[in-house]
């Protein structure tokens, strides 16, 4: 019921502001996308992913070394590496098939 009711203030609130309001806020964005601090903001973003990408790679294989062998213990029926998960077999991320 909440969500109905927020919608429909949301609605109502949006729809008073008009189409000069949204366009106004387009071109806010437009001239914001165009400039050089977001181009900076998004490659600095890009590279702090792309950190901590490395980094997790390198815990990973610290981590399957620090185990005795190169290889990752793996499921004998699967042969896939095996997952010690956290979490209830309810909320398994992982699509069965």
């Amino acid at each position: 019921m909440g969500v109905v009711v927020g919608f429909g203030v949301g609605y109502y609130l949006g729809s008073a502001a008009g189409r000069e309001r949204y366009d106004e806020i387009n071109r806010m964005l437009r001239k914001v996308r165009r400039s050089d601090a977001f181009d900076t903001a998004t490659d600095k973003a890009k590279a702090a992913v792309d950190l901590g990408v490395e980094r997790a790679k390198d815990v990973i294989e610290d981590k399957i070394h620090s185990l005795g062998s190169d290889k990752a213990p793996t499921d004998p029926v699967t042969d896939d590496v095996e997952v010690h998960k956290t979490w209830p077999l309810s909320m398994d991320p992982v699509v069965r098939p």
